[in-house]
């Protein structure tokens, strides 16, 4: 059985590479070496690290003995920059614990496989879980998330909502089928509403048993 734990500290952190990304650390009272970088949605949509699905899974995975970086986007770059975001945090956790995965909800789902599926010099992560993943971001640079499924070597888990008209979603979906990742359909729209414990719940199941 695992020990569950609650959320004992978070902390400010300021991610390296010459953007201007701010992070939360969100730490279990267990010492851990693992630990989920979660990319929240669209920042020109009032997308930040505070977004509640992000929240209920740092709570999930904080109780399951897993920390958790919640971070915001620099400037919008239109895509682009915001991976470079990711992948930066993804080195600065890799830096400091022995197993990262990925998280991310919306904008944030397609980042969460765009940066999982790039050739990491310093991190590969263990396991990348999307909810209510865009299919396409950042048409100018080309950021084909459907695509970027085909790179991921990690286990990935895709979770959408039955009810969701805002996301482009289905695209992902069948790509994920068709390569036999991990599909949790919920009978929800785009955000969840009074689901995000569930999402939670979900997610941080996922990505917990990669960290094993």
């Amino acid at each position: 059985m695992r020990t569950r734990c609650r959320v004992t500290d978070s902390e400010t952190v300021l991610v390296p590479g010459g953007r201007d990304v701010r992070a939360t650390l969100d730490r279990s009272e267990k010492t851990t070496d693992h630990v989920v970088v979660a990319c929240p949605p669209h920042p020109q949509h009032r997308g930040h690290r505070g977004d509640e699905r992000l929240v209920a899974v740092a709570d999930a995975l904080n109780r399951e003995g897993v920390d958790c970086l919640r971070f915001d986007y620099g400037e919008w770059d239109e895509g682009r920059g915001e991976l470079v975001d990711a992948e930066n945090a993804l080195d600065w956790a890799a830096e400091r614990y022995d197993s990262v995965a990925l998280f991310g909800f919306s904008f944030g789902g397609a980042i969460s496989l765009l940066a999982a599926a790039e050739t990491r010099d310093i991190v590969d992560p263990v396991a990348v879980s999307a909810l209510a993943p865009a299919a396409q971001i950042g048409e100018k640079h080309g950021l084909d998330a459907v695509g970027a499924l085909y790179e991921i070597r990690a286990p990935v888990q895709v979770v959408y909502g039955t009810r969701d008209t805002t996301a482009e979603w289905k695209p992902i979906v069948d790509r994920a089928h068709e390569l036999g990742c991990e599909l949790v359909e919920m009978e929800a729209d785009h955000f969840f509403v009074g689901q995000s414990a569930k999402v939670g719940t979900v997610v941080s199941e996922f990505l917990v048993s990669e960290f094993e």
